[in-house]
């Protein structure tokens, strides 16, 4: 009796064509630009004193608002909240020897809503995956955009400032899209396209930054109520995010594949080693740097006494720059290669800020922070979508996603606290020497993962 020829390992992405793939991937990148640049949910930096984290997050719209939109709720009476939170951040700044301008209130206060944010995204995140591995990518991002609209909601009613926070604390717990961006990304790509198609990610954010603060200006100027002066930009936000939601409905298919116990026995199998290493990278790093990003404003203010239209400057050659480096360099390289350059390019920009003393440095300074931008965050969520299998692709990369906002989440205050305890030259000479432990330590994680055992033995066979 002749012996059955065994059964070929199935590959990890689902079987689609080629064509069905670039329209997914088209209908991801439409997506994903309108929810970056319309979606007011992550403020985690704020004008006029913008910061790096604006190359990463969705906040765009309504970054030009904040400073109006902060003096509007501070002018109300018995605001006991506002007022609650001003007095804790004025006792914060009132603990170090140095003063500390009003004039930053609204960098602190948005520092304070990014971290509420970004400790709410750690919570949501590998719930949110978790169920997209289970119900449905597509149906996963549609109850996402269900929790977006009813954010903004209200936001549209916002004309106190607990409203105002309480749209973003349901933001906060209901915001899937960029994780599952990246899950769908993954789903339709291989491990040799993952890169190239992952870079699309961060293209959109690039583009987002530089739409996002003008349409949200030009905004700024109607006022549709004077009880909720920023209601003209809260509508069109809201009718935007209904299309969008309509538009994937009906343009976005389900990209999880479900299989039979056969088939699940029959996978590819995933090299997983390594995963909690990237992990570990994702978390220091985003602590590390964004404590930078969100001090930077403080040291271009004591330096240069820079306004926010030169804060702007410096932040759009740094997003100009990543968006050139993110649609060459990063999705042509390896994954490998662009996380190590991104790492080494940040504590460069750390030391280089430690001794600033010139607007040529603080560009040069600039010019590595973008790197770092185009390449470390797209890279190690490349690196880690190698390591995760299909099955529980929505719940890993969710608690990828949530170790680096938990750094997000505490970097800021401790950073500014080193910045305002020991000084500018301190603090990033300290940052620059993390920066390169965390960069030794991962070092040898940062590679492609190896195919396993059994899958070189069934390559042999062929």
């Amino acid at each position: 009796m002749p012996k059955s020829k065994s059964k070929p390992a199935m590959a990890s992405t689902p079987d689609i064509s080629a064509a069905l793939r670039k329209s997914i991937l088209t209908t991801l990148f439409i997506s994903l630009l309108l929810d970056l640049v319309l979606s007011p949910d992550l403020l985690s930096a704020v004008a006029p004193h913008v910061n790096l984290r604006a190359l990463q997050l969705s906040f765009t719209l309504i970054l030009p608002l904040f400073p109006r939109l902060l003096d509007f709720y501070r002018s109300q009476p018995d605001n006991a909240l506002l007022d609650s939170i001003f007095a804790y951040l004025n006792a914060f700044k009132s603990a170090f020897h140095r003063p500390i301008s009003s004039r930053f209130d609204v960098v602190l206060l948005g520092g304070a809503l990014g971290s509420l944010f970004s400790v709410l995204q750690a919570i949501a995140s590998p719930i949110i995956g978790a169920l997209s591995d289970r119900y449905g990518r597509r149906t996963a991002l549609l109850y996402s955009m269900a929790g977006n609209i009813a954010s903004v909601v209200l936001w549209v009613s916002a004309s106190t400032f607990p409203v105002f926070l309480a749209s973003r604390v349901v933001g906060g717990l209901s915001e899937g899209n960029v994780q599952l961006a990246i899950a769908i990304a993954t789903d339709v790509s291989t491990p040799e396209t993952r890169g190239h198609t992952l870079a699309l990610v961060g293209v959109a954010f690039s583009i987002a930054f530089t739409l996002g603060p003008m349409m949200g200006a030009w905004f700024s100027n109607m006022t549709l109520s004077l009880e909720n002066p920023f209601m003209a930009t809260a509508i069109f936000s809201l009718g935007l995010l209904v299309a969008e939601t309509v538009f994937l409905w009906l343009k976005l298919p389900e990209t999880r594949k479900t299989r039979t116990e056969e088939e699940k026995a029959s996978l590819k199998k995933v090299d997983g080693r390594g995963l909690g290493l990237l992990k570990f990278t994702h978390l220091f790093f985003l602590l590390i740097f964004s404590g930078m990003e969100f001090s930077l404003p403080f040291m271009t203010f004591d330096l240069f006494n820079y306004s926010s239209a030169q804060n702007g400057r410096v932040l759009g050659f740094i997003g100009l720059l990543a968006s050139i480096l993110q649609g060459g360099f990063s999705r042509r390289a390896k994954a490998s290669m662009v996380a190590k350059i991104g790492l080494i390019s940040s504590a460069t920009s750390f030391f280089l800020l430690a001794k600033t003393n010139s607007q040529g440095m603080l560009y040069l300074s600039a010019a590595f922070l973008a790197v770092t931008s185009a390449c470390v965050v797209t890279a190690l969520n490349t690196l880690a979508s190698l390591r995760v299998g299909e099955e529980n692709r929505g719940r890993e990369m969710g608690e990828f996603r949530s170790a680096g906002q938990i750094g997000r989440a505490i970097g800021p205050v401790l950073f500014c606290s080193l910045y305002w305890w020991a000084g500018r030259d301190v603090a990033y000479l300290i940052g620059g020497i993390g920066m390169l432990v965390v960069t030794a330590v991962a070092w040898r994680g940062l590679v492609e993962p190896t195919e396993s055992k059994e899958v070189l033995e069934e390559k042999k066979k062929k």
